[in-house]
């Protein structure tokens, strides 16, 4: 028996996006991507080692996964265990403070705090950058939920230097997000099987990588200038190359939803009105607004014309991975 460890980890918003995988096994990207670590949304996940216990006993929100459902996570349980050198299966107990698989980045926030609590309860002793590549292996994004605030995901090459490093981890300017939860419920199509489509069918895909690292020179230099304005129009023409090869794929498909096009549109109105506030999307319908706190109140002000107060979120830029 080992201690029960538990790790809390945020989830993170792409700024510039990693899309498509160089290997899929062991998650090397296409290109590397920097995001944003979120305060509100948030994973905690409880990990003990029982020799008693004949298989995994994974779960998540109160619910017990079946074998088949907590595949995933076995699998990752099983790359603790190699490293480790312990042969007993694990009790995990996860709850998310996030709806899951919404395109909120639940799984980068599920997957770095298994990472911590899994290898931390396995008696590994890991360092940031190792708990960062260790996170990878189980969700690509989770890479960059070890470290808080401005995060860089560098592609790398192999499983040694794939990994995420802080940028910016103490942000000293006015810069936060609101999500607009459109909708709570899983995605029809799931991030990794939507990107192994575009990058095995898109005939744009090729211009994808290239455009994407060019993006983040930019980003990291309007980070360093804090300037909101620039920061936003390089998120918001990202995300939506992003979301083109998807339409472009074969078969076609799309995360939008009919609201996703009327929160993008008030945004630009907004925008057009004076008020700096711009448009990012992950591999789900729900738009995240980058904005300033002091812009905030009039963006609620508008925003709930249109959506429920409840449905929307203010998020300031959270930690990286804790133990509680």
């Amino acid at each position: 028996m080992t201690k029960a460890i538990t790790a809390r980890a945020h989830t993170n918003i792409a700024l510039i996006k990693y899309w498509g995988k160089l290997d899929a096994d062991l998650i090397i990207p296409q290109n590397s991507s920097l995001s944003l670590t979120l305060a509100p949304f948030y994973t905690d996940t409880t990990v003990q080692f029982l020799p008693e216990l004949t298989h995994d006993q994974i779960k998540i929100d109160g619910q017990l996964l079946s074998t088949a459902a907590g595949q995933r996570v076995h699998t990752f349980l099983d790359l603790v265990r190699q490293r480790a050198g312990l042969t007993a299966f694990a009790q995990v107990d996860s709850t998310n403070h996030v709806p899951t698989a919404a395109g909120l980045a639940s799984s980068a926030s599920g997957f770095a705090a298994l990472a911590a609590a899994a290898s931390k309860a396995a008696g590994l002793e890991l360092s940031l950058p190792e708990l960062s590549r260790l996170a990878r292996r189980g969700s690509g994004s989770a890479t960059r939920s070890i470290y808080g605030g401005f995060v860089e995901w560098q592609k790398g090459h192999d499983d040694l230097d794939s990994q995420a490093v802080p940028f910016q981890e103490k942000i000293d300017f006015d810069i936060q997000m609101i999500a607009i939860l459109l909708d709570p419920r899983p995605k029809k199509v799931a991030s990794r099987a939507g990107m192994a489509q575009v990058v095995a069918t898109s005939p744009y895909y090729a211009a994808w990588p290239p455009t994407a690292e060019q993006d983040l020179i930019a980003m990291k230099a309007a980070i360093l200038k804090k300037d909101l304005n620039l920061i936003g129009q390089l998120a918001e023409a990202n995300a939506m190359k992003m979301h083109a090869t998807t339409l472009s794929a074969n078969p076609p498909f799309t995360y939008f939803e009919p609201e996703t096009l009327t929160a993008i549109e008030l945004v630009q109105n907004l925008r057009n009105n004076g008020v700096s506030c711009y448009y990012t999307m992950d591999a789900g319908p729900n738009v995240k607004v980058i904005c300033s706190a002091k812009e905030t109140p009039a963006i609620l002000a508008r925003l709930q014309q249109h959506f429920p107060a409840d449905h929307l979120l203010v998020a300031k830029p959270g930690p990286g991975v804790t133990y509680i």
